[in-house]
């Protein structure tokens, strides 16, 4: 017998899955039984893929046994099995792709989220929500060994040589006090009925009841056996026999979901190429959305038969919280994948359930309004992905992305702003990353003053986005950050020019390089100072951005410092300057106009939301101001 410990993590994890999420006790069955679902899919997709599988009889079948004496409840299924090793690795290793973020997740108000259990791949580990000791018997196919997993979930595990007839895994649950509701045929009927109604294979439930004779008088015990399930792939049923309790039911199992979702888009193909498709928008953000336990949230069936969630790229990755099946009978079950994804059949499958996905979005923001915008709120961002990634459907996704406006109240469309501009040829934008942030910056006041709009992009992808369009029907984008505001503003007004030419005087002898120029603005109304970005510099946030990306430090533009000469620290600014030509020696009073200089660069940066190099220096300038 090998004994092996759980890491801390691992064993933290445990503790946190059995103490914080009681309130979802039953999904442990939901879990195990869609595991033992995918072990009948390898071992199927093996029988006919690889010839040393092949003469292997393939009659897939799940059982649940419950034993309420020996409080136990055991479920068998007929899958590919597990060796030593896997079993070890498998069930040794927690979510390896995510247990941090798991644990992280779970130690915050979410804790009873169940959700989290199937989102970070430790649904094995649910059982212990109910059991005080679990055993996992398993032989993996064609081999005659078999082994045995024991653990309380407490910080160790046991691995050991077992004896099993026929292959696949049996796993034993040693019902704790938590977990007796379970023990009886009919809450585990109610589960399966629930849970895994969908499940494409058979699903036996087996239980101990007491026998009867003609008088009604308990005689002994009897197993009874009955099938829970209808084993029917529910995305190849008709859709006029389906209501949408059947769709719930099988986003919730095959999503591990417990919200319902926002949409689903459900597909028969028919004509030269025949398919099924069954796809899912979730009504949340997955939490796996930027960082994928698996590639694709869509899995590929060929008649039936389970061939990959990985590797095919089904849908473009900005598509990639999309969740379904797609089953084709069109392409040979042997097909390697490295062959599937230059397949001609799966190019059409493709394309035309990208089509339809765009289809159905569009006729949902005509239709219902309200849950478009739901989708919004999700998935904005990952719409102006596709901007960026998919020239070729660009102009169906400038459709569907909104934007909020300096104009309007909530979401506004790019057709709409295009109505607003009249003969205008322009679209403005200004980007960051907070919203709030945005529309109090100092260079949208010139265009709240003339009534300009300027769309608002709060994303970190948006100044990608914005950059990639280009034109959008005959109207350039023009980031307010680079604009030179000669066609809102025309001329400068207010202040006094020759008063505001010495304070920009003063400003660049005094800032030097961290400045590429000071000039007078045209853009300010209420604010001392702003920053813009020359036309052929990428602007702060561009930078900011291609660092994130790339990892990669960009060559750090220098920003242009913009004065408005109708306000009086410029007018302070400009006596400094006087005074500074007349006594240069006065120390004190050169001292006092650095100051003044640096706050109005530093703070203008800050409402651009950009950090400081020596915050502590800022700050110490502002005090003394202040003091004075």
């Amino acid at each position: 017998m090998a004994k092996h410990q759980f890491k801390t993590e691992v064993s933290k994890l445990l503790e946190l899955i059995t103490h914080s999420l009681y309130s979802h006790k039953e999904i442990f069955l939901r879990e195990l039984v869609s595991n033992a679902s995918d072990a009948i899919d390898k071992l199927r997709y093996l029988t006919i893929s690889d010839d040393a599988y092949k003469t292997i009889t393939f009659d897939p079948k799940i059982t649940v046994f419950v034993d309420a004496k020996a409080k136990t409840i055991t479920l068998s299924d007929n899958g590919v099995g597990m060796d030593e090793d896997e079993l070890a690795d498998n069930l040794g290793t927690i979510a390896r792709s995510g247990t941090r973020t798991f644990m992280e997740k779970l130690s915050d108000s979410e804790r009873k989220d169940s959700n989290l259990i199937g989102q970070f791949g430790v649904g094995f580990y649910s059982i212990f929500m109910i059991a005080e000791k679990a055993e996992v018997l398993s032989r993996t196919a064609g081999e005659d060994a078999a082994f045995r997993w024991e653990s309380n979930g407490k910080g160790s595990f046991t691995v050991e040589p077992a004896l099993r007839e026929g292959f696949g895994t049996d796993i034993v649950l040693h019902v704790n006090a938590e977990g007796g509701e379970y023990l009886s045929r009919w809450s585990l009927e109610a589960l399966l009925k629930k849970y895994s109604n969908h499940i494409a294979y058979p699903i036996h439930l087996v239980s101990q009841e007491p026998k009867y004779d003609d008088k009604g008088k308990e005689n002994g015990t009897e197993f009874k056996d009955e099938q829970t399930n209808t084993a029917q792939a529910l995305w190849r049923r008709s859709k006029s026999e389906l209501v949408d309790k059947d769709y719930l039911d099988f986003y919730k199992s095959f999503s591990g979901e417990d919200e319902e979702p926002l949409l689903w888009i459900h597909t028969k193909g028919e004509g030269t190429i025949e398919y099924n498709s069954l796809f899912y928008i979730p009504s949340k953000v997955p939490g796996d959305l930027y960082y994928p336990v698996s590639q694709q949230g869509v899995k590929l069936y060929i008649r039936r038969v389970f061939i990959t969630d990985r590797e095919t790229n089904f849908l473009p990755q900005y598509f990639r919280f999309v969740r379904g099946v797609v089953d084709s009978d069109d392409l040979p079950l042997n097909i390697s994948r490295e062959i599937l994804q230059q397949n001609r059949v799966m190019t059409t499958i493709q394309q035309a359930s990208l089509k339809k996905i765009f289809s159905e979005l569009e006729s949902l923001a005509k239709n219902n309004s309200e849950k478009y915008l739901k989708f919004v709120e999700l998935f904005n961002p990952q719409l102006k992905e596709g901007i960026i990634s998919d020239w070729q459907n660009q102009k169906t996704l400038l459709g569907l992305v909104r934007y909020k406006s300096t104009s309007v109240e909530g979401w506004t469309r790019l057709e709409d702003y295009k109505t607003r501009a009249g003969d205008r040829k322009v679209i403005y934008y200004i980007t960051g990353n907070s919203e709030e942030r945005l529309r109090a910056s100092p260079l949208l006041e010139v265009f709240a003053a003339k009534g300009v709009e300027v769309l608002i992009g709060p994303d970190e992808i948006d100044e990608l986005a914005f950059n990639s369009i280009g034109q959008y029907e005959g109207l350039s984008f023009k980031s307010v950050n680079h604009v030179d505001s000669d066609e809102v503003l025309g001329k400068t007004e207010g202040g006094d020019e020759v008063a505001g030419k010495k304070a920009v005087e003063a400003a660049k002898r005094i800032l030097g390089e961290r400045v590429k120029d000071v000039r007078l603005s045209k853009r300010l109304a209420k604010s001392p100072s702003c920053v813009v970005m020359d036309s052929d510099d990428p602007t702060l946030q561009y930078r900011e951005l291609m660092k994130r990306l790339s990892g990669v430090e960009t060559p750090e533009p220098t920003p242009i410092l913009e004065l408005n000469p109708s306000h009086p620290l410029i007018a302070r600014l400009a006596t400094m300057e006087e005074k500074h030509a007349a006594m240069p020696e006065d120390a004190v009073a050169a001292a006092d106009e650095e100051d003044l200089a640096c706050i109005l660069l530093d703070q203008a940066l800050l409402a651009e939301g950009q950090k400081f190099i020596k915050p502590a220096e800022f700050i110490e300038r502002l005090n003394r101001q202040l003091a004075k």
